[in-house]
C-alpha cells in the first residue's frame, strides 16, 4: 500500500479569521481523505515546515510589519520563488501578495510576489460588509463571495489568470502556485476554493518528485 504524503499548511496566526481557515482546512483534508494538518504559525522555524501557507484578512499594515520584524518576509519570497511553497492571500494577504498598491500613503511592506496591482479598501464605507454570488472561473455554481472592507485588483500582468469578478471588479487570480483573493472564503460553508488551494500544493509537491 503506498503511503499517502502528508501535507502541512499554515495561517500566519497575528489576526483575522485564523481559526476559520484552520477549520475549513480541516474539513477539507477529511473529505479529500489527505493526510495533513493546518495550524497557526508566526516564526520562521514553523513557516520552513510547511508546503502551504494562509495570509488571511485584517490589517495589511500591521500584518506585514509583523512579518518584516520575525523575519518572515524575505523566507515566503524565498520558498515561493525556489517553488516549495504554494499562497493563498484573502484580503489583506491579496494586498500583501501585490507587486504595487495604489494607496501610496500606505506604510506596507510587500510580498511583491504577483504580478497584479491592488486598491485597498476599494468598495468604501457604503459597502464596508456585503455577500455576493460570483461565478469563479468555470466553476458549475456560484460561490457566496463575503466581502469586508475589501480591495480591489485594479491591474493584472501576464503571468496572472483572471478567476473572478465582482461585476468590472478583478476578485480573485491566480499564479503559480499562488492564489489572491479579495473576499473571505473561510467565512463561508463552501470549501471549494480551500479544496482549490490544496490541489495547487498537491500539484506542487508532484513536480518536485
Amino acid at each position: 500500500m503506498v503511503k499517502k504524503p502528508f501535507i502541512s499548511i499554515g495561517v500566519i496566526g497575528i489576526q483575522g479569521a485564523v481559526s476559520e481557515h484552520i477549520a475549513m482546512m480541516q474539513k477539507v483534508f477529511v473529505d479529500a481523505d489527505v493526510d495533513g494538518s493546518v495550524s497557526a504559525v508566526s516564526k520562521k522555524e514553523e513557516l520552513q515546515k510547511i508546503q502551504g501557507l494562509i495570509l488571511p484578512g485584517g490589517e495589511s499594515t500591521t500584518i506585514s510589519r509583523f512579518l518584516k520584524s520575525n523575519d518572515l518576509l524575505d523566507e515566503i519570497r524565498r520558498r515561493v520563488q525556489e517553488g516549495s511553497l504554494a499562497i493563498m492571500g484573502t484580503c489583506a494577504g491579496c494586498v500583501l501578495l501585490a507587486k504595487k498598491i495604489l494607496d501610496t500613503h500606505a506604510n506596507v511592506h510587500l510580498l511583491q510576489l504577483m504580478d497584479i496591482e491592488v486598491k485597498r479598501n476599494a468598495f468604501g464605507r457604503q459597502r464596508e460588509s456585503f455577500e455576493e454570488s460570483v461565478t469563479i472561473d468555470e466553476w458549475k455554481d456560484p460561490f457566496p463571495a463575503v466581502f469586508i472592507r475589501a480591495p480591489v485588483i485594479t491591474a493584472v500582468g501576464k503571468d496572472c489568470k483572471v478567476l473572478a469578478k465582482s461585476q468590472n471588479d478583478t476578485i480573485m487570480v491566480e499564479q503559480d502556485t499562488m492564489l489572491a483573493i479579495t473576499f473571505h472564503p473561510e467565512l463561508t460553508d463552501d470549501t471549494r476554493i480551500h479544496s482549490y488551494f490544496l490541489s495547487k500544493i498537491q500539484s506542487m509537491n508532484e513536480k518536485k518528485i
